[in-house]
């Protein structure tokens, strides 16, 4: 796999049952790019080790005054270096072609797993950690991958240099093929501590980062309650622990390379000790004492890469670890494969979800009432096939009498679209950020009609001064931070008008604009989405009033179905939370009936009172509904 190649067209399954699995698995994948890699670290690393021979031979035929023998090994020293360098450089760019070609696997199968979640990841796994994921993780992880092979080519030549000297050279051989394995594995019992201090340092990242994530997505809301103080002093502190982790991390990595460098000080030391006196005694000549002090200084460069490779481990397992918990998250509890050969289910008809008995027939508008917020976003998840809790959630919402999780993942995305309550937009144009997959039935221009953002549109014409007045081509920043919150919820559910799925489910569409826009925006859904299936899960009488049914959601089942006027009048609890009625207010005002009788037999005079207001209160809305 080339760099050019890139990106795969399929990344494959990842084995996600641990850290180490999934780097395991990572590397099987760049099998090709490793055997590469090793080749040409060997070709490099080898090219190394035969430079002491190739200058012992010369320095012994200089002592021997042999011209034939000094010409022989400067022919050989050539060879060695074009091989070094070559070596080097193809290494080199087999290695980063493995780092990048296995950081791009990765994200791409985090892209994929986050389109296959959408808004219910952040539901899951904390905003910080899909962060550290999404950037320095996967950098991390590349990072293990591309030191692999440069190891195991080291590891081959520290063992053929030490066979080597002790053929070539017995008696002093012997101490070397002693000493480097010592060297090698000198640094293993300081790795778990060394790794354990690198876990928490990443851990105090992750929670520094969600921190500044949160601060600078509410920094609108902080400056208006004067919060910015608090929170920046939060991060400081958040920020001088990362700090005091890193160094008490660095220490660790820092004895490390200390002893990487002194054990082989040291080592250097006892073989030319040790070797002069043998080339004192005859035993040795100093040819072979020269060639046995030079590979020894430079299996230096070989054992960096043992430490490398102990570092890489050592911060791309924890890596690993959370890509493959993001990686095992799945839609369901349960993973449904359909036979191709039976043709794959189809979709359409009413929604129905078995846990709380909501049912939305297909083609009428239906508003769903929770007193709990919380329990209204969980409730859109469901109905999108993104249960927050799967493990509770054992029924899967049907839709036309098809189980959402035996559809495909791109037919159930067609099928069904969820808006949260808090939309995000990406940074773009308009035109961009309304070019979606859509059916093309909704125009842009109907979908911005229908969601009231002509003030939008002229805040953006005014903007766009290098565009000439276009507000099509004006451009929106992050998340839209440039525009105020009813005018991104407004944007937000234009474009979800413009991609015109089967059901579109609303979570709080209105809870950022006027009650004047917000009924402008009611009778503009209702007209659009005419003859389609759209539930809005919403409190707001604007909202209900327009729907063509109403169910009320108490403690997670559907407890009753009418419309907004007649749930009004015959439910206590409904009318608790649209009218938004304390416990005291409900026992203290009777009902519309118990007024009427209350006027008849005159024992309750306020009842007159709250009957008068009661008629003011639905003429108001039936005025709203006409002018509307």
């Amino acid at each position: 796999m080339q760099i050019r190649d890139l990106p795969y067209a399929d990344p494959g399954v990842p084995d996600v049952r641990s850290g180490t699995r999934f780097l395991v698995w990572l590397g099987r994948q760049q099998l090709g790019g490793q055997v590469k890699s090793l080749l040409w670290g060997l070709l490099h690393h080898l090219g190394i080790a035969g430079l002491p021979f190739g200058v012992g031979l010369a320095v012994q035929a200089v002592v021997d005054r042999d011209g034939d023998r000094l010409a022989l090994a400067g022919v050989l020293l050539a060879l060695l270096g074009a091989a070094l360098a070559t070596g080097d450089v193809m290494l080199h760019r087999t290695a980063v072609t493995n780092w990048i070609t296995a950081a791009a696997r990765v994200q791409q199968l985090l892209a994929r797993k986050t389109a296959e979640l959408g808004s219910v990841l952040t539901r899951r796994v904390a905003a910080g950690e899909v962060v550290a994921v999404s950037t320095g993780d996967v950098e991390k992880i590349g990072w293990f991958v591309e030191a692999l092979s440069r190891f195991a080519a080291g590891a081959v030549v520290l063992v053929a240099v030490c066979v080597g000297l002790v053929v070539y050279a017995p008696a002093l051989g012997a101490v070397v093929a002693v000493g480097v394995p010592v060297l090698a594995l000198s640094v293993l019992p300081l790795l778990p501590r060394a790794t354990r201090r690198a876990d928490v340092q990443r851990e105090k990242a992750g929670r520094a980062t969600e921190l500044a994530s949160d601060t600078v997505a509410g920094l609108r809301v902080l400056r208006g309650i004067g919060g910015e103080e608090l929170f920046l002093g939060r991060y400081r502190a958040a920020s001088q622990e990362v700090r005091r982790a890193a160094v008490h991390s660095a220490r660790m990595w820092a004895l490390i390379a200390a002893i990487q460098v002194v054990l082989p000080g040291v080592l250097l030391i006892v073989v030319v000790a040790y070797g002069a006196r043998l080339a004192l005694d005859g035993r040795i000549t100093v040819g072979e004492l020269v060639t046995v002090y030079s590979a020894v200084a430079l299996t230096h460069h070989p054992l960096r890469n043992v430490e490398e490779i102990a570092m890489a481990f050592s911060f791309s397992r924890p890596s690993a670890k959370r890509a493959a918990r993001v990686l095992a998250l799945t839609r369901t509890t349960t993973t449904v494969t359909t036979d191709a050969g039976d043709g794959e289910p189809k979709a359409g008809g009413d929604l129905y979800d078995p846990l709380t008995g909501l049912r939305a027939p297909a083609g009428l508008l239906t508003a769903v009432v929770c007193g709990d917020p919380d329990a209204a976003g969980r409730l859109a998840d469901r109905l999108g096939g993104h249960p927050a809790e799967p493990e509770a959630d054992h029924t899967s919402v049907l839709l036309g009498g098809v189980p959402l999780d035996e559809l495909p993942l791109e037919a159930a995305r067609t099928a069904v679209l969820v808006q949260d309550k808090d939309p995000v937009l990406l940074s773009g144009t308009l035109r961009e950020l309304l070019d979606v997959p859509a059916s093309g039935a909704v125009r842009a221009e109907d979908a911005l009609a229908a969601a009231r953002c002509e003030d939008v549109l002229d805040a953006l014409a005014q903007a766009s001064v290098d565009t000439g007045g276009d507000p099509m081509r004006t451009r929106i920043t992050e998340r839209g931070r440039s525009l105020s919150g009813g005018q991104r919820q407004r944007l937000a559910l234009a474009r979800s008008l413009v991609a015109d799925p089967e059901v579109l489910v609303l979570d709080e569409p209105t809870s950022a604009v006027d009650a004047h826009t917000e009924a402008r925006v009611a009778a503009g859904i209702a007209g659009l989405r005419a003859g389609a299936t759209t539930v809005v899960l919403a409190s707001s009488p604007l909202l209900l009033d327009r729907a063509d049914r109403v169910v009320l959601v108490h403690e997670g089942a559907a407890v009753a179905v009418g419309t907004h006027r007649e749930l009004l009048a015959r439910e206590p609890r409904y009318r608790a939370v649209v009218t938004r009625e304390t416990d005291e207010e409900r026992a203290a005002v009777p009902a519309p009936g118990d007024a009427l009788d209350a006027l008849e037999t005159e024992k309750a005079p306020e009842a007159e009172e709250a009957l008068e207001g009661q008629k003011a209160l639905e003429g108001q809305k039936a005025l709203e509904g006409e002018s509307a």
